[in-house]
């Protein structure tokens, strides 16, 4: 699905995530991309254990950060990992 300015999000591969929709996910992403400076946005949730909103940025340089939103579209909280890490992959498959 593209949002934005040609913006790609992926679904989650999760079936307990819920993607983030609507005018909900266009803010979402908005907060997000603002908050790196740039990036693709490659995968968002709603009711993240940290947060209302999770949005996860994919850098120029291929590092991934999750933005932690709160209702308000608020920043809350962020967590970078390296390029070449896939945070949805389990432990030691990196």
């Amino acid at each position: 699905m593209a949002i934005g300015a040609g913006v790609a999000v992926a679904q989650p591969d999760d079936s307990n995530e819920t993607p983030i929709t609507g005018d909900a996910l266009t803010q979402a992403t908005n907060a997000a991309v603002a908050f790196t400076g740039g990036g693709s946005v490659t995968q968002t949730k709603v009711g993240d254990e940290e947060s209302y909103y999770q949005v996860e940025v994919t850098l120029a340089d291929g590092q991934q950060t999750d933005v932690q939103l709160d209702q308000q579209f608020q920043v809350v909280g962020s967590k970078t990992e390296p390029a070449g890490m896939d945070n949805n992959a389990p432990d030691g498959a990196n």
